[in-house]
């Protein structure tokens, strides 16, 4: 893409592809990501490889859980990435190659690659890594939640305290050659920010099911409602008659 683009560009461009509305709930991670990649697609020592794959698709299917209608997800995803110049499909599967890969080696394995600069481990991890040691690498927050998410993948993972799990993510990154407090930062606002959102998307879910408990109570109460076309009794006639005394 031509380097005078700018933000406002990007977002001309995503909502031409993608003409819908957008839940108040999603904007701000539409946007967020919108300006992201966009910032990113400028930067010359950026590359995409899977460690930016495995976190940009971990961001948004994290944070796009709930999104609805269900179908529209991908396309929103694809209108994202396309905005700036990236392909949805080819990051899904990178990412997926990533996880497939580290999905058959325990998190010590892991340890012993970095250890040795990348010796042994598997493509694309492998991939990865060598970006990583790239005299002009740009780091991107993304890559901190790419790191999370492939540990978590690893055999082992599922049974660390995340807590535990985050920090040994800091430990590799800071062999990696990443900055620690940065990757600490970026991790521990993911951390946060999907927890805050789990609530939101549990608050909406809550909220519309008691409009909609509260719909039926009505619309139930109506056809329960006596007709008010039955002739009614005038209040100088039958009704009258039967209250006042008798004339004996």
């Amino acid at each position: 893409m031509s380097a005078a683009l700018t933000v406002a560009d990007s977002k001309r461009a995503f909502h031409r592809t993608f003409p819908h509305v957008i839940a108040p709930l999603y904007r701000r991670l539409v946007d967020e990501l919108l300006v992201e990649l966009h910032l990113l697609s400028r930067q010359s020592g950026f590359r995409s490889d899977p460690l930016f794959a495995c976190g940009l698709i971990q961001v948004f299917d994290s944070f796009a859980k709930g999104y609805r209608p269900d179908s529209q997800r991908e396309p929103l995803l694809a209108a994202l990435c396309s905005a700036s110049g990236f392909d949805a499909a080819a990051l899904r599967q990178q990412r997926d190659q990533a996880m497939a890969a580290m999905g058959s080696h325990s998190v010590e394995q892991v340890k012993q690659w970095i250890e040795q600069e990348g010796a042994g481990a598997p493509e694309p991890v492998a991939t990865a890594l060598a970006s990583i040691r790239r005299p002009d690498f740009h780091y991107s927050r993304l890559m901190a939640v790419g790191l999370l998410s492939l540990l978590e993948q690893a055999q082992g993972a599922d049974a660390m305290d995340p807590t535990a799990l985050r920090s040994y993510a800091h430990d590799l990154g800071s062999a990696m050659g990443l900055l620690r407090d940065r990757l600490d930062k970026d991790i521990s606002l993911y951390a946060n920010n999907l927890e805050k959102m789990a609530q939101a998307v549990e608050l909406m879910e809550e909220t519309v099911a008691a409009e909609r408990r509260k719909r039926e109570r009505q619309q139930e109460a109506a056809a329960a409602a006596p007709s008010t076309s039955e002739p009614t009794a005038d209040a100088g006639g039958e009704a009258a008659t039967e209250a006042a005394p008798s004339a004996g």
